[in-house]
């Protein structure tokens, strides 16, 4: 067991199921998060699951969770999970209520988080993680995973991994966390063709029509990766170089391809599905918005990324949830 002092900043989704397994496992595991989840937390317990059929479960009665932010105080590690667009709001009150010798570790989608969070703790050690792994909130405290892989830290923080890994949930290192991010990032490019379509994504990765949709935005993105002189590494089974030729295959060839490297659990939706669904702010700037913004500052141009940014930004607009569109009406847009 750890003696180490953790707390989740940001109990969302990622946050409570690696909390959850934290704590599960006997971690000294508090959590800040908003009103709502602390009340269905105090209700329900947290129970977290995996498409393996692992469950681990916390009794209300063992969750520290409240929205008070002094309880940085006695923090020792400070996992941030909170949406991208909220990091420099968590930044400014971790520099408030946190000891200076708590370790900052980001678990959040996006590229310049840890960037951020550096530049408003410039005195404290902030460490770049990665969560390979979709997590589907379905109420009264329960987080399911509904897809596959080890949560990754910087390698100079490699003494982190031990204490954050678990026997359900393993963390590992990388020497070089900015080409772990991007590669993430490919992979991230479908949540929001997910949120466009508002189905499993399951179902929707297995229609080549949206798979096209997802091999045209990451051509750009590596396009726009070479021209920066950013290598991606590999984040999921398949490398970065070979996603867009797999993903055009024909759904037959797709299914013997990928079926043993791409395992979903058809409960999962990406987050920013939730986000839509849930009339939240999305992620949609930290995605498809980096992809754009690299491919213009050199000279390129990114315009199926364009295409489904402006289509997430519209839908936010409306706050009507997913538009459930079609591949087609997504390809036309462009």
């Amino acid at each position: 067991m750890s003696g180490k002092n953790i707390v989740v900043a940001g109990a969302g989704s990622i946050g409570c199921f690696v909390g959850g397994q934290l704590a599960a496992a006997g971690r000294n595991v508090r959590f800040l998060g908003r009103r709502r989840i602390a009340d269905e937390l105090a209700a329900h317990g947290l129970t977290v699951t995996d498409r393996d059929g692992g469950k681990a479960r916390v009794e209300a009665s063992h969750i520290a969770i409240g929205t008070d932010p002094a309880v940085l105080a006695a923090a020792d590690v400070i996992l941030v999970a909170v949406k991208s667009g909220a990091t420099r709001e968590m930044a400014r009150t971790i520099a408030q209520f946190a000891p200076e010798a708590a370790l900052v570790v980001s678990l959040q989608n996006g590229i310049d988080n840890t960037m951020i969070l550096q530049e408003e703790l410039p005195r404290m050690q902030v460490v770049a993680g990665m969560v390979p792994f979709n997590v589907v909130a379905l109420g009264e405290g329960r987080f399911h995973r509904g897809t596959d892989g080890d949560i990754v830290v910087d390698a100079r923080a490699a003494a982190l991994a031990p204490e954050l890994s678990t026997p359900a949930m393993k963390v590992t290192t990388h020497p070089d966390m900015k080409a772990v991010a991007w590669g993430k990032l490919l992979l991230n490019l479908n949540n929001a063709l997910n949120a466009l379509a508002g189905v499993p994504l399951r179902e929707e990765i297995a229609d080549r029509r949206w798979r096209l949709v997802l091999a045209v935005c990451i051509d750009e993105a590596l396009a726009a990766l070479r021209a920066a002189g950013i290598r991606p590494v590999k984040v999921a089974a398949l490398p970065p170089a070979v996603l867009p030729r797999v993903l055009r295959l024909p759904n037959f060839l797709f299914r013997l391809v990928a079926a043993r490297q791409v395992k979903i659990d058809p409960k999962a939706l990406s987050s920013m599905c939730n986000d839509l669904e849930q009339r939240r702010p999305t992620e949609i700037d930290q995605l498809q918005g980096a992809v754009v913004a690299l491919a213009s500052a050199r000279g390129l141009h990114a315009p199926m990324n364009q295409a489904v940014l402006d289509l997430v930004k519209n839908a936010e607009t409306k706050g009507a949830g997913s538009p459930r569109l079609s591949p087609a009406e997504v390809m036309r847009s462009h």
